[in-house]
């Protein structure tokens, strides 16, 4: 296994990650890609606190993490690199265009965001940043855990939050 899940979740580190996600695809390593986060070694212990024992996290900012991409891809682990926002999946993949597939994981209620899905609200521009990532050929999904099915980007676009 190697670094195949690329995943916005504005949570970031939380149950949903570790235990959902990171149980069955026996996830060895965590790559948090977030400028603010990189510089912050008290808020990555946090981070650190909400792991399994054996799940390592790592740090890095979008260019560290660009730069990093093939060292995660050769990483015997399975991996998964998280971002919290859509503005910093899309500046990874600009440094980075080998990535070929986003999962929205998490993108909770913000007074300029409407409901797409339960899990999955979003502003007009973040919006127009996913339809500008799949122009680029990245296949986008949401899905919040494993057990439930993809929810391909323009069902999520053409969704009205009710489910």
């Amino acid at each position: 296994m190697t670094l195949e899940l690329f995943r916005i979740d504005d949570r970031l580190v939380h149950g949903q990650v570790v235990i959902g996600w990171g149980l069955p695809h026996a996830l060895g390593f965590l790559v948090v890609v977030d400028d603010e986060i990189a510089a912050a070694p008290w808020e990555q212990e946090l981070y650190r606190m909400g792991t399994p024992e054996g799940m390592e996290v790592r740090f890095a900012t979008v260019d560290e993490a660009a730069a990093a991409l093939p060292a995660y891809r050769a990483d015997p682990r399975a991996g998964m690199l998280l971002t919290a926002d859509i503005t910093t999946m899309a500046r990874l993949i600009e440094a980075a265009p080998s990535v070929a597939a986003v999962t929205i994981g998490g993108l909770h209620h913000r007074a300029d965001r409407v409901p797409r899905l339960r899990f999955v609200f979003l502003s007009p521009a973040e919006a127009a940043a996913l339809r500008a990532l799949a122009a680029r050929g990245v296949a986008i999904a949401a899905q919040d855990v494993p057990t439930s099915a993809p929810v391909p980007l323009e069902a999520v676009l053409a969704a009205d939050g009710t489910e």
